[in-house]
Formats: C-alpha cells, sequence, structure tokens
C-alpha cells in the first residue's frame, strides 16, 4: 500500500496526526503550524485519500488494515520511539483500534481522540441501550438521526450526490454548517475522497465484530465537542470501560474541530504530550 506522509519537520516529540472523512491531511494545516516547531509533527492521507493509494475493493478498508498503515508509518518515521498520536472522525476510529491491538499500542505513547469512538466501543454502548429504559432507548435513538449518513452511504445514492456537484460545493457546505472557511490546500473538491472513502463505511460498521475484551493501557485524552452532529457527547459515556488511563476534555464547538478551533485543538495536545512525556520520565 503506497501511502503519501508528510513529515513537517520541527524537534521534540513525535506526533502523529491522522484525518477523518471526507478530508486529507490538510484538514491538519491549523494545527500543524501550532505545534511546530517544538514538536516533530507527521500526517499522512489515509489510505482512498488524498496522495495515497485507493484501492478498489470494499475489503481493502477494513480496520485491520487501516492499523496496518498506522504502524507502516510509525515505523518509518518513528522506529526506535513510540509517538504520540492524534486522530479525528474516521481517524479517531482507527486510533481506537491501533490502541487496542498490543503490538502497535507499544509504539503508541499517548493517544489524543476526536470525534470518533471505536467501533468495539460502539458496539457495547448499542447493547447496553437494547436494555428496557426510556432513558437508554431515547440515547439510541438521538444517536440514530445523528448517524442517517451511514446508512446512506451504503447506497448508491451517495456517490451520486458528490458526483453531481456535492464535492465541488462541500466548502460551502462547511461553512454554513460548521462556520469555518477555505484555506488553500483545504477542503478542494473533495469528490474522489469521498467516493473511495465511503468504503471505509462499507467494509466496517456493519461488519465488525466485537472484541469484549478490547482494552488498552495507553494514556488517552478524549477531547468532546458538545455540539458535534454526528457524534453525540453521550455516544462515548462508558468509554472508560476500554480505556482506564482517560482524561475527557469538552469543548463547545462541532465536528470539524481542527478547523474552527486550531488553537485549542493544539493546546490540548501539547498538553496531554506533556502529561505523557512527564509520566514515562518518572518511570524510565
Amino acid at each position: 500500500m503506497r501511502l503519501a506522509v508528510q513529515d513537517h519537520g520541527g524537534q521534540g516529540p513525535t506526533v502523529l496526526l491522522v484525518h477523518g472523512y471526507p478530508d486529507d491531511h490538510h484538514v491538519w494545516d491549523l494545527v500543524v503550524d501550532r505545534l511546530l516547531p517544538d514538536h516533530r509533527v507527521v500526517t499522512y492521507d489515509v489510505r482512498g485519500a488524498g496522495h495515497s493509494e485507493r484501492p478498489a475493493g470494499t475489503a481493502d478498508y477494513r480496520l485491520e488494515l487501516l492499523v496496518t498503515d498506522i504502524a507502516a508509518v510509525i515505523d518509518d518515521v518513528s522506529p526506535d520511539e513510540p509517538v504520540h498520536l492524534v486522530a479525528h472522525d474516521w481517524g479517531s476510529i482507527q486510533g481506537w483500534s491501533a490502541v487496542v491491538d498490543g503490538d502497535v499500542a507499544k509504539r503508541i505513547a499517548g493517544y489524543t481522540s476526536m470525534s470518533g469512538p471505536g467501533l468495539d466501543h460502539v458496539a457495547n454502548w448499542m447493547a447496553a441501550r437494547r436494555r428496557p429504559g426510556l432513558r437508554r432507548w431515547g440515547q439510541a435513538a438521538r444517536q440514530g438521526l445523528h448517524s442517517w449518513y451511514i446508512v446512506a452511504f451504503h447506497t448508491p445514492l451517495a456517490p451520486r450526490a458528490f458526483k453531481a456537484g456535492l464535492g465541488r460545493r462541500w466548502a460551502k457546505v462547511l461553512e454554513r454548517s460548521e462556520g469555518i472557511r477555505s484555506t488553500d490546500g483545504w477542503p478542494g473538491d473533495v469528490t474522489a475522497d469521498a467516493i473511495a472513502g465511503m468504503r471505509l463505511y462499507r467494509a466496517n460498521i456493519f461488519r465488525h465484530r466485537r472484541n469484549p475484551n478490547a482494552r488498552t493501557e495507553v494514556p488517552v485524552q478524549l477531547v468532546i465537542p458538545t455540539r458535534d452532529p454526528y457524534v453525540g457527547p453521550r455516544l462515548l459515556d462508558g468509554i472508560e470501560a476500554i480505556a482506564p488511563d482517560l482524561v475527557r476534555v469538552e469543548i463547545d464547538a462541532k465536528h470539524w474541530i481542527p478547523r474552527s478551533h486550531p488553537d485549542e485543538v493544539a493546546r490540548l495536545i501539547r498538553a496531554h504530550v506533556a502529561r505523557v512525556v512527564e509520566r514515562r520520565g518518572r518511570t524510565s
């Protein structure tokens, strides 16, 4: 698998930023600027996006393969030291699968997750909401409304919408819905990335086999945009069962916080990296 990796330079702990759907690495540009020069910052285009290879088969987008991509990038850019993983949206879903993988987790010093819970947690959360109780059922129903697009991505209509012009108008869609403006390189015409990236949903959402023993010892910072229209804050309840070493931080924001709140996102990344580095220094 050919992956386009960008080493932005800088000195200090290596921070690996993983983007979500339907973005490429440029979604992190404003955050990268705020982490340099005292962190070494690396981004990459996930398979199917940007300048990375776009496999044609749906099975080529299974989570276990996406985790091997993360591991390959880590081994390439930081073979001797673990990295600080930061991820948003689908990148965050991949990140959770990486930190519960025992071998890959050894290569990750700390993890900052934004707007993308792991599918093992989502399965646990949904199972708990199937038990009797109007409050539980109400939470499940509300998250179902947040996630309407997942069903749409399994139909032929969604690719047609992007081909018909949604991709070209994506910058305007984000400006109206999130109040964020485009910059050089982002978001551009996302048509090809959006259509290829739908295979992430088709390969994993309804096919994921829950691992009841999923758990990580990696220190995790969970950043929760409280007005996220796609990932409701309640969907993150109980995630401590998978990541007991957890810090929760809420931001009054919508979904695309790497673009809408780059100062706050960079500050939180810096804080978590510093916590992890200090702790590792005490135990080394």
